[in-house]
C-alpha cells in the first residue's frame, strides 16, 4: 500500500517492489526510501564508477550509489571526519540498511601493514553477492582527485595481503562530502583499481528538484530516439 499510494508511474513501483523483496525493507525503511526518492536518484544520477569496475562487475550499478542518505548521523553542518567515521559506526546496523543487505561489516580503522609502516582503512566491508572486500574512505569534504591515489594503494594492500583465494579484487568507494561531476569522471578514467566516487548526504534530498532533472532526462531520452 505504501508503495501504490506513493508511486505513479509503473516502473516507480516495479523498483520499489524489486527493491523491498531484495533488500527484506521492514515498511519503516520502505516509507524511508519511498521519502528519500531512491527511484529518482538512481535514475537520475547512476554511481559514478571506473572503466575497470565496470568490466570487473558489471552489476556494480546496481550494488552501490551516486548518493547515500545519512540523515540518521544527525550530524551538524559543519562537522569532521572523525565526526563522520563516528556517527557511522554508532549507526552501524542503519548504515549497513542503507547500502545493502548483502553488505558485511568487517572492520573501522582496518590495519593494512606495508614494509615498516602502519595505515588505518576508514571501513572495510565485504559484499556477498560481489564476492569482494569493499573499502571505504571518508572525506568530509569536496572529493580531490589524488584521494584516489591513497584509496587505489589500500587497494593494492588488500589484494597482496588480505584476499583471499576465492575472492575477486578489492572495490574502493570515496565517499564524500561533494563533488565535481566532471573532476570525478576525469579522475576515474585512468584508474586501474575497481573504485568509485559517491556522495553521502545529511538532509534528505528534494524530490521535486529530482523529479524535474528525470523530466528532463525522459525528455532528453525521447529526443536522441
Amino acid at each position: 500500500m505504501l508503495i501504490l499510494g506513493h508511486s505513479k508511474q509503473e516502473e516507480e513501483r516495479e523498483f520499489y517492489i524489486r527493491m523491498a523483496i531484495h533488500e527484506k525493507w521492514s515498511s519503516r525503511e520502505l516509507e524511508r526510501q519511498l521519502k528519500s526518492g531512491l527511484f529518482l536518484r538512481a535514475m537520475v544520477n547512476p554511481p559514478k564508477v571506473s572503466s575497470v569496475m565496470s568490466q570487473l562487475y558489471p552489476l556494480a550499478e546496481t550494488v552501490f550509489r551516486d548518493a547515500y542518505a545519512l540523515e540518521f548521523l544527525g550530524l551538524p553542518e559543519v562537522h569532521n571526519e572523525s565526526d563522520l567515521h563516528g556517527a557511522l559506526i554508532r549507526n552501524l546496523g542503519r548504515f549497513l540498511t542503507e547500502l545493502g543487505r548483502d553488505f558485511c561489516y568487517i572492520g573501522s580503522e582496518y590495519l593494512l601493514q606495508v614494509g615498516e609502516q602502519d595505515f588505518f582503512l576508514d571501513l572495510l566491508f565485504f559484499h556477498r553477492g560481489l564476492n569482494a572486500l569493499v573499502a571505504i574512505e571518508l572525506k568530509a569534504r569536496r572529493f580531490e582527485p589524488e584521494d584516489l591515489g591513497k584509496l587505489n594503494f589500500y587497494l593494492e594492500v588488500l589484494d597482496r595481503d588480505h584476499r583471499k583465494p576465492h575472492e575477486k579484487p578489492a572495490i574502493g568507494m570515496l565517499l564524500c562530502a561533494t563533488k565535481d561531476e566532471e573532476v570525478v569522471e576525469y579522475a576515474l578514467s585512468r584508474s586501474l583499481s575497481p573504485a568509485m566516487v559517491s556522495e553521502y548526504k545529511l538532509q534528505m534530498p528534494n524530490k521535486k528538484l529530482l523529479q524535474a532533472k528525470l523530466h528532463e532526462f525522459y525528455q532528453q531520452f525521447v529526443a536522441i530516439n
